[in-house]
Parts: structure tokens; C-alpha cells; sequence
């Protein structure tokens, strides 16, 4: 097999071009082979794969820079530059990253996993080249939907201005993470039609030159396009139309629900795992639907990601003109809600917490200076979330939590979440984010509130003395965890506290408990810098409480184990139950 003597891209050019198309179908077997049982990016690279090679046969990797947008498409790039055991040992099916890491390889020039950025950082490559009076050239590959991000048309414009080699692959695949959005995605259509003859052409009028590649699964062509623009003295685009999931049936037919899998079965594509418990996204896609048919104002909105909050195919055909996909455009969502919310209507939009930090600006200057209120529901927010380093979901809460006039709330159960999610899509007051629970679905038999109008009002359930734990959102169950054993270790009833708000501080509360504890304890599913339980120590500062703040270390942390992260950061019940003690004597 050729792919087993492939140890980096000489090794790649040696090959004939037969021999290249057995190494692709090689390739595409392991592709399937290891994501079958480990699960990962399945569409986007099976599409990717004669590209791939195409661009290390051409190509002079390292020496040329290939930068990768997103790089969930890079798993071939990794198999071609000396990585492949990761991918034919099972053994060492988890040595690497799913995504380009700089770490990992020189062949790797950056750790990315957030769209739209290769043509940005690919014009810092040739900036930095250009300085030097280098002659190397300097590729950027974007495509699954990218191109609707607004750094992406950015990065385009400069690269057009800059004027020097820079060769930009643009993977047509017809798809985003579902389908493509944007009317961008017309002109494209029009270029795969016309085969790239449209007089009409978004890349030439920008200033860039263009080439287009109908059959980019084909490596005798591509290799033919590439060698063209190789050494190329201006900045060129080369349109290349691929099929997503090539070669695995299941993927070619359902490319949204293989865009990303569990492990799945080779012949059949069914998944082998089925998850039966309920699922937040699920529970929030069918809450949508039922609101919308209540009230025609009600607006879900996704940036790419439908799934995030239960939207499938059949949902939003259900929800019709109620459903709003922007693209992969995270900024224009959030301001686009701030100006739904401000015309009268109900927009809900629904994020994973990793992407919501693509929209900081627009969170503070389109919606909260404005105090429209538009409602913001916030996944995978924990330390349960994604755990690769470039997806975190524990950024948030210092995030969002510290931005004026917005109400950020951290629910604890199933009931909890859909008073508070039905409360904001009804209230007209403020902008509000919902941090919805990353430790599972649970329900819980304590009635709930319905109307949370009147700000930083904590709840307490569990009156005691001496010590107060102060819970936030999907730590709530942790805090309880921790009232048990210190009753049961050192005889202390604690008093338990829900504190429901991120952004606000229950001060009546909080002095109330000056009287009869010693010692406050915050616990809260994020990083500690900037975050909730700093309000609560600062709050304190001055006085003779004793406050003990729990969350995570700010860093940047790849593929942990949950389990493992807590207990390094003294976040099991055991280990906070234990501090409150020493910190008591």
C-alpha cells in the first residue's frame, strides 16, 4: 500500500499519477476506517481528499505555506505530512488533533477550528514573506460555507490589494454544515454553472484573479490547475467543485448529517451509539416550533449550526420564514436579532458558546447599547461542552456576563431553563442570554419561577448557617453535592443558594448572610478570571467573610477529560467539602 511508505510530501511526488489515485482511494478507506469507530469530520474530508494531494504533488510543503480554513479538512493534509499512523493504528487514533495544530507539525502553521480565517492569516504569511523578499507561495483553502463570514470577505479584499502571490482555493462542495445561505452562494452557483465564465463574478470583482475547476475530484486536473497558478505573482482564486462525503454513499446522500459524526457503521451509515436521553437542543427546537405557531413574530435564528437548538431539516421547513440561517456569520446574527427585537419581534437565537465570541462587538454596540431585547440561548457553555482547544465553551460568563444592560441567566434544570427562555421571549425590557445547562438534562419536582423581571434576585434553597454555597447554573448539582458531605463530614448545614443571574449581585442577600456565616463559597462552570465569583469576592472585599472562589484556571486546555480537568482544579465535592473545613479552623 502506498500510503503506508508516505511519511511526508517528497514521498507524495514520487508517486505517478495512477499511483496518485490509488493512494486517494487508500486514503479514503482509512478516512472511514478510523472515523467509523472514533467519529470526527466525515464529508468535508472524504471531499477534500485528491485536492489534498493535488496540492502537496504541486506544491513545496513547508517551503509554500498551505493554510487551512476551519481545518476540519486537514485530515488528509495530516496522513500526507508524516501523521499517518494516527490514522491506520487505532492506537494512536487520538495522538493528534482534529484540526490543523503548529504544535503538531511544520507543515502546520497555525491551531485554528473558527471559519472564515485562512485568507486573513494567509495574507500575514505573504505580508511577512513579501518583507523578507521571500519567494515561497502562500495558499489558503477555505470552503464548507465559509465564505459567509465577514472576515473571509476581509481577507479577500486585502489579499486583492496587496497584490502578490497568494493562491486561494475556494472548496465548492454546495454546502455549509447544512445547506449554504447567503446570496453569496448564488453567484457561486452561477460560476459552477456558466463553468466559471459568468460575467458576473464575486472574486473578479475584487480584483482577483480567478481559474475554475469543475471536476475537483479529479487529481489529473487539479494537478494541471495547480501547477498553472504555482508561482503566480498576483493573488488568484482557484474554484474547485467537489463533492462533499465522496465515496461513501451514506455521506454523498445525507452530506448535513455527516458533516460531523459519532462512530457509525461502514455499510449502513447508522450510528452505533443511540442516544435516547433528552437533549436541550432537541427540547428547544420543539419549544420554538410550538411558540411560533402561538405567535407569528417569533424568529429562530442560526449562524450555520442548526442543530445547536434541535432545528432539522423538517423543523425548519415547519417553522418556514420563522427560521432564519445567516451562515456562518455569528455578527450579523446578534445583530441582526437586535433589529428584529427592535422592530416588534420575538428573535431567539441559538449559538454554541465557542462561536459567540466572534460577536463581542456586536453584543455591546448593536444590542446592549441599544437594550433591545432580543434572546440569546447559549450552548455547550461548560466544562462538559466540546474540549478541543480551538471550540472551549468556558470563555462565556466573563464574556457576555460583563457587557451593560445585558441579563445573562444560568438555569439549573429542564423547568428552570423554559420559564426563563418563555420570560425573555415575552419581556421587552432587556436583551437576555440564557446559559443553557451542560451537565444533562434534569428535571427537578421544586416548582420554579415564571416572571424574572425583578433583577439579582438569588434564590435560597437550603436555609443554614456558617457556610454559604452560592451555585451557578450546571454547578448547582455540584453545590448540592457539596451541602451533603459537609453535613455529613463536619456536621455544618450549609445554606444553598441558586443564584439564577450572572450579571447582577442579590446585595440584600449577600449582607444578610454577613450575620450568620463565615464563609462563602462561589462555584461556577467557567473560568474564574472576569467571572461570577470574583463579583461576590470584590463584593465582599472589606469585610471579615471569607470567600472561596471555584471554577476553572484561564487556559487554553485540548481534548481533556472532563473528570480529570475538575480534579485538577479542586472541582469535585470531596475537594471543595475539604478547603471549606481548613478554611474554617
Amino acid at each position: 500500500m502506498y500510503i503506508n511508505n508516505i511519511k511526508s510530501p517528497q514521498d507524495v511526488k514520487r508517486l505517478t499519477t495512477d499511483q496518485l489515485c490509488v493512494l486517494a482511494d487508500e486514503i479514503r478507506q482509512a478516512l472511514l476506517a478510523k472515523l467509523s469507530v472514533h467519529g470526527g469530520h466525515v464529508g468535508p474530508n472524504l471531499g477534500m481528499v485528491e485536492a489534498t494531494i493535488a496540492l502537496h504533488y504541486v506544491f513545496d510543503s513547508p517551503h509554500d505555506k498551505i493554510v487551512y480554513d476551519v481545518s476540519h479538512q486537514s485530515y488528509a493534509h495530516k496522513i500526507l505530512t508524516g501523521r499517518a499512523e494516527a490514522f491506520l493504528n487505532p492506537d494512536d487514533y487520538d495522538v493528534v488533533s482534529g484540526y490543523t495544530n503548529h504544535k503538531e507539525s511544520e507543515h502546520d502553521f497555525f491551531t485554528v477550528g473558527h471559519t472564515s480565517t485562512s485568507v486573513s492569516l494567509a495574507c500575514g504569511l505573504a505580508k511577512a514573506r513579501d518583507l523578507e523578499g521571500g519567494q515561497n507561495n502562500v495558499i489558503a483553502v477555505i470552503g464548507d460555507g465559509s465564505l459567509s463570514g465577514g472576515e473571509a470577505f476581509e481577507g479577500l479584499s486585502n489579499a486583492a490589494e496587496a497584490g502578490t502571490n497568494m493562491i486561494i482555493v475556494v472548496n465548492d462542495n454546495e454546502m455549509s454544515i447544512a445547506e449554504n445561505h447567503g446570496g453569496l452562494y448564488q453567484n457561486l452557483q452561477l460560476l459552477r454553472e456558466s463553468g466559471g465564465q459568468a460575467a458576473c463574478n464575486y472574486f473578479r470583482a475584487l480584483g482577483l484573479d480567478y481559474i475554475y475547476v469543475e471536476k475537483g475530484n479529479d487529481l489529473p486536473t487539479l494537478i494541471t490547475a495547480f501547477k498553472q497558478v504555482k508561482d503566480s505573482t498576483h493573488p488568484i482564486v482557484v474554484h474547485i467543485h467537489t463533492q462533499k462525503g465522496k465515496g461513501f454513499a451514506p455521506a454523498e446522500r445525507d452530506k448535513e448529517r455527516f458533516h460531523w459524526s459519532m462512530p457509525f457503521d461502514l455499510m449502513t451509515g447508522a450510528p452505533k451509539v443511540v442516544d435516547n436521553e433528552e437533549d436541550y437542543g432537541e427540547l428547544t427546537g420543539e419549544f420554538l416550533i410550538d411558540q411560533m405557531n402561538k405567535d407569528p413574530k417569533v424568529v429562530a435564528i442560526t449562524s450555520g449550526t442548526p442543530a445547536v437548538f434541535g432545528f432539522s431539516p423538517e423543523r425548519r421547513k415547519k417553522a418556514g420564514r420563522q427560521f432564519v440561517d445567516v451562515g456562518i456569520a455569528e455578527e450579523h446574527a446578534v445583530a441582526l436579532a437586535s433589529g428584529i427585537a427592535a422592530g416588534g419581534g420575538r428573535p431567539v437565537y441559538g449559538v454554541y458558546s465557542t462561536f459567540i465570541q466572534r460577536t463581542y462587538d456586536q453584543l455591546s454596540q448593536d444590542l446592549c447599547i441599544n437594550n433591545n431585547p432580543a434572546v440569546i440561548c447559549v450552548f455547550a457553555a461548560s466544562v462538559w461542552g466540546m474540549n478541543d482547544v480551538t471550540h472551549l465553551g468556558i470563555f462565556d460568563i466573563p464574556l457576555i456576563g460583563n457587557v451593560p444592560n445585558m441579563v445573562y441567566l444560568a438555569p439549573t434544570c429542564k423547568e428552570e431553563y423554559f420559564a426563563m427562555l418563555q420570560w425573555a421571549m415575552q419581556q421587552t425590557a432587556h436583551p437576555v442570554a440564557i446559559r443553557v445547562p451542560g451537565n444533562g438534562v434534569i428535571s427537578s419536582s421544586v416548582p420554579v419561577e415564571t416572571d424574572y423581571g425583578t433583577l439579582d434576585r438569588y434564590k435560597v434553597t437550603q436555609q443554614g448557617d456558617t457556610v454559604a454555597i452560592i451555585a451557578l447554573g450546571s454547578f448547582f448539582a455540584l453545590g448540592e453535592n457539596v451541602a451533603r458531605r459537609l453535613q455529613m463530614v463536619a456536621g455544618i448545614t450549609p445554606t444553598l443558594i441558586n443564584p439564577r443571574y450572572i450579571t447582577g449581585l442579590d446585595n440584600d442577600l449577600l449582607d444578610k448572610l454577613k450575620t450568620t456565616h463565615r464563609a462563602v463559597i462561589t462555584l461556577e462552570d467557567g473560568i474564574l478570571d472576569g467571572g461570577f465569583g470574583e463579583k461576590i469576592a470584590r463584593y465582599y472585599g472589606n469585610s471579615d467573610m471569607r470567600v472561596l472562589n471555584y471554577g476553572l484556571k484561564k487556559e487554553f486546555v485540548d481534548r481533556y477529560n472532563a473528570s480529570e480537568l475538575l480534579l485538577a482544579n479542586r472541582l469535585t465535592d470531596k475537594q471543595i467539602t475539604e478547603d471549606i473545613i481548613k478554611s474554617l479552623q
